[in-house]
């Protein structure tokens, strides 16, 4: 069951590549005290996520925050030092916090997971975009194809905060 508009946001651990290597990170720490834009992706340098959905969020950071957009943060079941560098091929730098959930431990626990393993990529999560207001999802946009982008993508998170 993924999470729905009201939920808290579970509990749980990102990893997150740091100049000192990769360094966890809490959901209290990502989402406690402030409005944080959590969008999820099936995978690092694949083509929809490099071309559009991460490029769709760094093009509209500045509209995000002056919305009272804390964070911008993507999570992708990929390890930190994926993440790290495709941070700096998509140039992230602080616009975008770029999450790793290794084993998909949490996209299940939001109930987004999404079995590509007959396409040889495993468990991946799905597109998605949730609005988080201290903790608690208070938008939730679910592709019904990894190939979608259009209620996860930056600008319609961007009329729904």
């Amino acid at each position: 069951m993924a999470i729905n508009v009201g939920e808290r946001m579970p509990q749980g651990e990102f990893t997150q590549m740091t100049d000192k290597g990769p360094a966890k990170l809490g959901t209290d720490e990502l989402f406690k005290g402030k409005k944080v834009v959590l969008f999820g992706l099936p995978g690092a340098f694949t083509p929809t996520c490099s071309a559009k959905h991460v490029p769709g969020f760094l093009q509209n950071a500045g509209a995000l925050a002056a919305k009272g957009v804390d964070t911008i943060a993507c999570v992708s079941v990929n390890d930190a030092f994926v993440m790290g560098a495709w941070a700096k091929d998509q140039g992230t730098g602080t616009k975008v916090l770029m999450l790793a959930d290794g084993s998909a431990e949490y996209t299940k626990k939001l109930g987004l997971d999404l079995d590509l393993t007959a396409r040889g990529m495993g468990v991946r999560a799905k597109r998605f975009a949730i609005v988080v207001n201290d903790g608690i999802a208070k938008h939730v946009a679910v592709e019904n194809s990894p190939a979608d982008l259009t209620v996860s993508s930056a600008e319609a998170i961007l009329k729904a905060v």
